[in-house]
């Protein structure tokens, strides 16, 4: 019979955020796909586990999950963990679940720890819908196009920053994003774990006098629905009601729906509109 595929979540900070059900698969399994052996042996030496690991890591992912599947499809359990939090979210944990899937291997996932949750059930944001980007993109080009795309995002935004790139990101939301509101995260479950929340302004400013320290999560607000319809409403009105009508009518719409039609996409009654019609084909007549 060939093994199984478990993904372990680890402690994020706080040891103690480690279940039962994890360490007894972690003391169990016949290997474990560590993303840096040197950071997991202290893990797994505080808790007395003596399975032998194997690394995983970003640079190895495709071949070693070859390796790690040839290893399971031969019988033997093997438990994938990462340096810290739930393997497979921002790691290379999702190539190796493919590759199982692929070859028809059972996989399972042990829940536990996420700094990106752990920061949203704290932030005081929305929590019902959010957008999780992880860290943003090392090319210039591609974080542009991704920030671009989160600039219309309504639900809530969640990034992962690191200390020496927090200001530069802060500056490129500010001015992508705009003034909005976010919850800075750091050092989630740890000792000196806290949470500012402020605007995106404020927040740059409190760095220029200030330097960051630690591992950030951004959670940020997406645009709200009434900011979008504004801004629509905005680009609307700088159309001649004329023209406005005409795209209506031109798509099959009665004068009198496209009227109604034209007034909500402006913010206006729908006499406004008749009024401005009846105006505008009087002139018409006099000349």
């Amino acid at each position: 019979m060939e093994g199984r595929l478990y993904l372990c979540a680890t402690p994020i900070g706080n040891l103690e955020d480690i279940t039962l059900r994890v360490l007894r698969t972690l003391k169990e399994v016949d290997l474990i796909g560590a993303e840096d052996t040197r950071n997991s042996i202290k893990l797994l030496n505080h808790f007395d586990i003596k399975t032998p690991m194997t690394s995983y890591h970003e640079y190895n992912k495709i071949e070693k999950a070859v390796y790690l599947v040839k290893v399971i499809k031969e019988g033997k359990n093997v438990a994938l963990i990462t340096d810290a939090g739930t393997p497979g979210i921002s790691d290379p944990g999702e190539e190796l679940v493919r590759q199982c899937i692929e070859s028809g291997i059972e996989v399972t996932s042990l829940p536990g720890a996420a700094a990106c949750v752990t920061a949203l059930t704290m932030s005081g944001m929305p929590t019902r819908r959010f957008a999780f980007e992880a860290f943003l993109p090392a090319d210039k080009k591609e974080r542009q196009k991704v920030l671009e795309e989160l600039k219309e995002e309504s639900r809530t935004i969640i990034i992962y920053e690191a200390p020496h790139h927090l200001i530069g990101t802060l500056n490129e939301l500010m001015e992508v994003l705009g003034d909005r509101n976010i919850s800075l995260c750091k050092e989630l479950t740890k000792k000196h774990e806290s949470v500012i929340r402020m605007t995106i302004g404020e927040l740059i400013e409190k760095f220029e006098n200030e330097k960051p320290r630690g591992e950030y999560v951004l959670v940020i607000d997406g645009k709200s629905m009434e900011q979008k319809e504004q801004e629509k409403r905005e680009e609307w009105l700088k159309v001649p009601i004329e023209e406005h009508l005409r795209k209506y009518i031109s798509e099959g719409e009665s004068e009198k729906e496209a009227m109604k039609l034209v007034a909500k996409d402006r913010g206006i009654s729908k006499r406004d509109v008749y009024q401005y019609c009846i105006k505008r084909k009087n002139e018409n007549c006099s000349k």
